[in-house]
């Protein structure tokens, strides 16, 4: 289980991240919604449409952690596209209000996880992620596109234990897609090693998540070339 007063400081730093999303979200025009995201072949709409099918998705690795029981997170990688296109086509206030309702389900449904959990690993996607952080998982999801929506805000206005959280999920997927061999340390004192880590690669967390998450290797420094990363 997680610590309840671990818990309590997971969705408090949620619901802050969730909050300012969606103070940019609604900033939006319908036309700036239309606009493209940094993620490649992508909306600030499909963005948003995704977050909001995800905090759905992620319940359901809460109910596998707490039954044992393996869920299905979307019948086929196409079923996923379809139900994000589909919402990316509502309204703008009917996508806003989507959004909405799927964070404060996915909060409402993570205080399970202070019971006893019947595992302790669950899978996203062939990414093995401890049940203990499936809160960490969706603020990692949070600041990461909500770099995407490229606006104003910036990933330093992110809590740094939310930064943390979004360097962990990448490293995690780097290794989960046999990324080249990195040791990575951060200026806050984080280390990770990817495969055999000859690369050695420093910045701060937020340099990092771009780079890891997006490609953008503005702040890296690197005893070598920065290779081509697999896409999260």
């Amino acid at each position: 289980m997680i610590n309840s007063a671990r818990l309590h400081s997971d969705l408090s730093r949620l619901s802050r991240e969730t909050g300012m999303m969606l103070a940019t979200i609604d900033t939006l025009s319908d036309d700036e919604m239309a606009a493209p995201s940094l993620c490649e072949g992508w909306s600030r709409a499909d963005v948003i449409a995704h977050l909001a099918s995800n905090g759905r998705t992620l319940v359901k690795l809460i109910d596998w952690a707490t039954s044992g029981e393996p869920q299905q997170l979307y019948a086929s990688p196409e079923a996923r596209t379809e139900e994000i296109a589909a919402l990316a086509a509502l309204p703008r206030e009917e996508l806003i209000a989507r959004f909405r309702e799927s964070a404060q389900f996915f909060a409402e449904q993570s205080d399970r996880l202070t019971g006893d959990l019947a595992i302790d690993e669950v899978d996203l996607h062939g990414k093995v992620i401890p049940a203990t952080s499936i809160v960490a998982l969706r603020i990692s999801e949070i600041v990461v596109h909500h770099h995407d929506l490229d606006t104003a805000w910036t990933i330093a206005e992110a809590d740094p234990d939310s930064q943390l959280n979004a360097v962990e999920a990448a490293v995690r997927t780097m290794r989960a897609k046999g990324a080249p061999g990195m040791s990575i340390v951060t200026e806050e004192g984080d280390e990770w090693v990817i495969g055999d880590g000859a690369l050695s690669v420093k910045s701060d967390r937020e340099g990092l998540i771009e780079w890891l998450a997006r490609g953008q290797g503005r702040y890296i420094e690197a005893d070598g070339p920065l290779p081509v990363l697999p896409t999260w």
